[in-house]
């Protein structure tokens, strides 16, 4: 297990260094999914912070959230926060999720990962275009 990144008073731009690991494509990512979190996932408790805090749950920084978006999720965040989601509701592991990640396309099925999600969710993006 890791030890979370995100401390307690840290600033938002120290909690997306700590995540992104410096890197560009990561904090990209993070700053999409703060800006859109809300209007997707209405539902989460801590509204743009949900998948920022599930990220550093998770262990996923950097390099990896770069790859999460654009390998797994096809560049589409909302399939990220929906992964996330999946992941969160225990419809979808972690280790699927990380194998994923990590280069085995055949693990996770987005489409119906973010299926479930709706269902349970039902205002899960469902404002979003």
């Amino acid at each position: 297990m890791h030890e979370s990144r995100i401390k307690l008073g840290m600033s938002m731009l120290d909690c997306l260094y700590a995540l992104s690991e410096g890197n560009p494509g990561a904090v990209l990512v993070l700053m999409q999914l703060i800006k859109r979190a809300p209007e997707i996932d209405p539902d989460a408790a801590l509204g743009a912070l949900a998948p920022i805090f599930n990220l550093d749950t998770h262990g996923i920084y950097g390099s990896r959230i770069w790859c999460l978006y654009k390998d797994v999720c096809r560049q589409d965040v909302v399939n990220v926060i929906g992964l996330l989601r999946a992941v969160g509701l225990g419809h979808l592991s972690y280790d699927s999720l990380r194998r994923a990640i990590d280069g085995d396309r055949g693990e996770v099925n987005v489409a119906k990962e973010l299926a479930y999600v709706r269902s349970v969710l039902s205002q899960f993006a469902a404002e979003v275009a």
